[in-house]
């Protein structure tokens, strides 16, 4: 059982490293803003197409900001739950 558990464990080590590369692209205002994160939710870049931003709104650029980060977030977090809910479940930590 013990040596299944320590298998299991290096499994789960070698998701997370995974979810490291996993990089997720949003982008909102039809490209004006464009967010990159990885699957470790740590952004890589943010991106601005200045022809697509009207900067004497700002607000619009907030929301756009705000709705790209929100949804890569959302994607990464769907990901990892994807690779890590099995793994947990076979260590008896609330997986399947």
């Amino acid at each position: 059982m013990a040596f299944e558990q320590l298998k299991m464990l290096n499994e789960l080590k070698k998701a997370q490293k995974a979810l490291a590369n996993e990089i997720i692209e949003v982008e909102a205002g039809e490209g004006a803003v464009v967010v990159r994160v990885n699957g470790e939710l740590k952004i890589q870049k943010i991106a601005l197409d200045p022809e697509k931003i009207d900067f004497d709104d700002m607000a619009e650029l907030e929301r756009w900001l705000e709705k790209a980060i929100a949804e890569a977030y959302t994607r990464a977090q769907k990901i990892a739950q994807e690779k890590m809910t099995p793994l947990m479940g076979s260590l008896g930590l609330g997986g399947k």
